[in-house]
């Protein structure tokens, strides 16, 4: 007999006291090249058919479907809670159960758990491309996206091909510069990167990346937290020798305006792109959460990853060997270990070395808002190596609200 979700939901909330399991979400991108350091097994990078793409991204705590166009399974980018093998997706229980999930203020102000949490991990550069703002992305039904990026130190044991992310453009550009560039699409590389800036990318560092502004990530792997939408518009014809289609530029474009230059030029937030100090206005340094004193001598350190917009946050949390320490929040969140070994609450954790595709692990996990407000009993099972992982709220996160920028 089939489980409901709400049978699910309720056990595994029971025997989690407030955390759920997750199963890892793995997504394709056909014009990317997957960098390997997901701990995906090598033979499993294809596992959806060279067609689809290598496997590139693994996302988290997932309610959003990946937008992969023609052929994409209906579930794709969607998260699952797993409960002894009886499954059930994240978003459904959102759905049914997002007022003991998230809470009813949230429920009835957000309407579930807006934010798309992912790493991607690419051997180089991304296209230059952009993410739609809200008016242009209403146009064709969908949200503009805000985005993050902090670099996790436990996964860029390499740097792959390329990391450095080009992003903005420099000062002094002119629309009729990135016209001319779209202009000269069809006839090979069209020089978009020669109107922006490369910054080199740093582990345990990150950036904030508003809506309609130009950006061509690295190859550094990269943990996103963002807004919870798959819109985008690449505006680079041609990256590593690759050429990328017109289709990729005019995805998120009504039909009737997918040649017309000046609209597609519109969607860029000019002044945000040519800002003459964006390294200091959009480069995030962690934060620490509270006293680094106070923290070590409690047993963790805990520090803001990605912080500054109201739309969703991230924090890192690294429980030192052998403590056990007890954590709150003030919302639900989404959270995915880096390193080490463990409890968290009543579930065993571990950092898996290798995962073969379809296999379940037991890194991620849900943890609702209830167990957050009363705080999360973690700890470390090791006495030599660090317990890290890295946390992801959704919109007005109160912990967050003196860090934003306006």
């Amino acid at each position: 007999m089939r489980v409901s979700v709400n049978q699910v939901v309720a056990a595994a909330l029971r025997e989690g006291e407030g955390l759920l399991r997750l199963a890892p979400c793995w997504v394709p991108r056909s014009f990317l090249v997957p960098g390997g350091r997901l701990k995906l097994h090598p033979d499993d990078l294809y596992a959806l058919g060279a067609h689809r793409g290598g496997i590139d991204e693994r996302w988290f705590s997932s309610t959003t479907p990946a937008d992969n166009g023609p052929g994409t399974p209906a579930d794709e980018g969607l998260s699952y809670i797993d409960h002894h093998a009886e499954r059930a997706l994240l978003r459904d229980a959102v759905a049914e159960c997002g007022d003991e999930l998230l809470g009813a203020d949230v429920m009835r102000e957000h309407g579930g758990f807006n934010v798309l949490c992912k790493f991607f991990d690419n051997l180089g550069p991304i296209p230059h491309h952009m993410h739609q703002m809200e008016a242009h992305a209403k146009r064709v039904g969908r949200k503009g996206k805000p985005e993050s990026y902090y670099f996790p130190p436990q996964y860029n044991f390499t740097g792959n091909l390329f990391p450095h992310t080009y992003m903005g453009l420099e000062p002094g550009t002119t629309k009729e510069d990135v016209t001319g560039c779209l202009k000269r699409w069809d006839r090979g590389d069209n020089g978009i990167l020669d109107l922006s800036r490369a910054y080199r990318l740093e582990p345990g560092t990150g950036w904030y990346v508003d809506s309609g502004v130009l950006h061509a990530p690295g190859s550094l792997v990269t943990y996103e937290p963002q807004m919870n939408s798959d819109v985008f518009a690449m505006f680079q014809s041609m990256v590593d020798n690759r050429p990328v289609p017109w289709s990729l530029l005019v995805k998120d474009v009504p039909p009737e305006l997918a040649h017309d230059l000046d609209y597609i030029v519109s969607m860029l937030d000019w002044e945000k792109n040519v800002d003459p100090e964006f390294g200091k206005h959009y480069k995030r340094l962690p934060v620490p959460v509270r006293d680094e004193a106070e923290m070590k001598e409690s047993g963790y350190r805990e520090v803001w990853v990605s912080y500054g917009s109201a739309y969703f946050s991230a924090k890192e949390l690294t429980v030192l060997p052998g403590r056990t320490v007890v954590v709150a929040d003030n919302a639900a969140y989404g959270l995915i270990l880096t390193q080490g070994r463990g409890r968290v609450g009543r579930l065993d954790v571990e950092t898996p070395a290798m995962i073969r595709f379809g296999q379940m692990t037991a890194d991620e996990l849900f943890v609702s808002v209830g167990a957050a407000r009363a705080g999360v009993r973690i700890t470390n099972a090791s006495p030599y190596e660090n317990l890290v992982m890295l946390k992801h709220f959704g919109p007005a996160n109160p912990d967050a609200a003196h860090l934003i920028r306006r």
